[in-house]
């Protein structure tokens, strides 16, 4: 194949595998693949990407020197949250409200509980707080809820807290106020006075304001945005300025960039950084919406099942849902995020038999990239699901990442045999099928549950399954679903990190308020109304763009795209709607943003679910401001015959299926063509990934 100029090379750092594609202009792409490096994220990210640059024999400098965009997603700072090993903070509040961080929210203390623990609450333990009470301080203050100061800010009492703070020698300070969104005065004064005891004590140590990392309505989650922001991303900045030292170190001459939950790329000194800690899955999404435009098909469910994690989503129309308020290691948070739901279901899931009851569970915990599967001889010694499929026949032991891992199928058989099937009185092989199956069972039932709670017909809509595993599991986690099509892909390991590739530079600003209007609202109210839209669209235009130029970008190249979160009024839930006009000059202007609201909300609902007659509340105004961006393209090739190419076979290989063993013939995906029909018990190889065709199946 003749080479283009590298143009892309997109990362994903999942919890067992680091995944690369590098894409050049032509839209070729080639996948790297290497176990994650926790510690040192760098190492994990130059061995994906030297492993991409092998399969086209480039030099890994060179190939640097040429990119235009390095892009980076991945869990590390999660995982900081998880572990909670990040920084030592303090806190200080408006007094009477010290206790907000232990109270926390109901909603995310019973987060993650089993319908059985929710139930029966004996097992039930809220999170564990990011400050203990002993780190908190309260300051006498208080702004109402209109902005209004209605006690003044006692100054003294900053200074003596961060003074006691300091004895407790933390590494950062938060300050979070009642309203403070309305109006920051309070939480500005009170940084100003905890600056000065900083210097006094030759102490440097970052200060966080909560209007500043998110200035939205509902205390709790502009509290654990604060605190998660000063927490979790120091750390995870490190790891972040190590990976591009790395990619500097072989010749990248620009900033590196990294995927934000809503499905932009900043750079990766972006001030808001928590916004970045579930940014793998999102790149999935959005390879979806990318993918789904190209072949004609605007509603999609996505499912990525990797090592650790199984992650579904759904598109409809066109439209990605966005999660204003998600939960996050039992933390909600003012964080918007493209909607995906996710269990603990992957390739590393670890199998577990009750040794008293004979109960079967899988996971949540998973073998991750280290010890790693049994079968991959690293020091594994619990079975898990890629165990199962390694004895089943299903990967081959002498191809996985390529040839570079050679399976131990004893071993594995082994422990599974100890583990699992002497416990249960069955057969191995048995055994591991049955685990196989209640791991499908449990993701389709997720996308069952994604299908009936938003009302979706999947008749409407097909589904792509990727990630290192989904080939591998998806003949049976979609049988009979209905879908119009399922669809996966030869860089299906990697698609998270292809949709970052696919993703322009975007920054998201918003404030929360409350503005009313309706069909009975005089002139004046509307006036008022359009005042304060155009003032806050106004101002957070300008933070935007100085933000995205201290970036790099031209200011000309920023375009601004103004939203309003509505609802009828009276509801408890918003709409995120995109603003027909950038600047409300008449009622005519509000009458279309009024529209576009009653018509998007149709789409979601049903027609007859409108209410106009009660009036809108805008609760939110925000803007997204966007760069373009290099992207790869896709490449369409003719259709060919439904034989395959001769050379593409590479024998045979028993296979075990529905508790038989069957002559599966064996396949090299990338000798595949398209028009291509397989028959099952068929396997399909890549260095990356392995789709199954199991017997029964018919044509594929």
């Amino acid at each position: 194949m003749k080479q283009t100029k590298p143009l892309v090379l997109g990362i994903d750092a999942g919890g067992t595998m680091t995944d690369t594609i590098l894409v050049d202009k032509e839209g070729n792409f080639a996948v790297g693949k290497a176990p994650t490096t926790p510690n040192y994220e760098s190492e994990g990210f130059i061995e994906s990407a030297r492993d991409a640059t092998d399969i086209w024999n480039l030099d890994i400098n060179k190939t640097f020197e040429e990119l235009a965009v390095v892009l980076y997603s991945g869990t590390g700072m999660l995982n900081t949250l998880l572990s909670r090993s990040g920084k030592r903070i303090g806190l200080i509040v408006t007094r009477g409200m010290e206790d907000a961080i232990l109270m926390g929210r109901g909603l995310q203390s019973w987060a993650g509980y089993s319908y059985e623990d929710r139930l029966h609450a004996v097992t039930h333990a809220s999170p564990e707080p990011l400050v203990p009470l002993s780190r908190v301080r309260g300051v006498t203050e208080r702004v109402d809820q209109f902005g209004q100061v209605v006690i003044p800010a006692y100054e003294h009492e900053a200074v003596s807290g961060v003074e006691e703070l300091l004895e407790q020698d933390i590494e950062a300070l938060c300050i979070c106020c009642m309203y403070s969104h309305v109006n920051p005065e309070h939480e500005l004064q009170i940084g100003e006075a905890a600056k000065k005891v900083l210097a006094e004590h030759d102490v440097d140590i970052p200060i966080y304001f909560s209007h500043q990392v998110r200035p939205i309505i509902r205390e709790q989650s502009r509290l654990n945005s604060t605190l998660i922001e000063a927490y979790a991303t120091a750390r995870g900045r490190e790891q972040l300025l190590g990976v591009e030292a790395a990619a500097k170190e072989h010749g990248f001459p620009h900033s590196m960039q990294t995927m934000l939950s809503y499905g932009g790329l900043a750079d990766v000194r972006y001030p808001r950084l928590h916004e970045t800690m579930i940014s793998g899955p999102v790149g999935g999404l959005l390879g979806a919406k990318h993918v789904g435009e190209l072949v004609g098909t605007d509603s999609v469910i996505v499912s990525d099942m990797g090592g650790t994690s199984f992650d579904i989503g759904a598109i409809t129309r066109g439209k990605v849902p966005i999660e204003d308020e998600p939960t996050l290691a039992r933390f909600k948070l003012n964080l918007p995020t493209l909607a995906m739901d996710t269990i603990g279901a992957g390739g590393g899931t670890i199998v577990k038999v009750d040794p008293y009851t004979g109960k079967v569970s899988l996971g949540p915990e998973s073998a991750g990239s280290v010890p790693g599967p049994v079968a991959m001889d690293m020091g594994g010694t619990e079975p898990t699901i890629a165990d199962c499929d390694a004895v089943m026949g299903r990967l081959n032991p002498d191809n996985f990442l390529g040839g570079k891992v050679k399976l131990n199928i004893e071993k594995a058989t082994q422990v599974l045999k100890e583990k699992v099937a002497d416990p249960l009185g069955v057969d191995v092989y048995e055994a591991a099928e049955g685990m196989v199956n209640m791991l499908e069972m449990e993701a389709k039932s997720s996308i069952e549950s994604i299908i009936s709670t938003r009302g979706v017909d999947p008749g409407e809509y097909h589904l792509m399954a990727y990630g290192g595993s989904g080939p591998l599991h998806m003949a049976e986690y979609s049988r009979s679903l209905g879908f119009k099509g399922v669809m996966t892909f030869p860089f299906a390991a990697a698609f998270s990190a292809f949709g970052c590739t696919t993703a322009d530079y975007l920054h998201r600003h918003s404030q929360s308020v409350h503005i009313m209007t309706g069909p009975d609202s005089s002139d004046q109210d509307r006036e008022e109304a359009r005042r304060q839209i155009n003032e806050i669209w106004s101002e957070l235009d300008t933070q935007a763009r100085s933000e995205l130029v201290s970036e790099g970008h031209e200011a000309d190249a920023v375009v601004c795209e103004p939203f309003a979160m509505m609802r009828y009024t009276g509801q408890l839930e918003d709409v995120e709607v995109a603003a027909p006009v950038t600047k409300l000059e008449s009622d005519e202007d509000l009458g279309k943003l009024t529209q576009a609201f009653e018509d998007l909300y149709e789409q979601i609902n049903r027609s007859v679910s409108g209410y106009g007659t009660a009036g809108y509340t805008i609760m939110e105004l925000g803007l997204n401001a966007r760069v373009e961006k290099v992207k790869p393209e896709l490449s369409r090739r003719p259709l060919g015959s439904k034989n395959p190419d001769p050379e593409a076979a590479k024998g045979k290989r028993s296979m075990y299926y529905n508790r038989a063993w069957h002559e599966a013939q064996l396949w090299e995906m990338d000798m595949l063509k398209p028009g291509n029909v397989l028959e099952g018990p068929a396997i399909v190889e890549h260095p990356a990934t392995t789709l199954v065709i199991p017997a029964g199946t018919g044509s594929v």
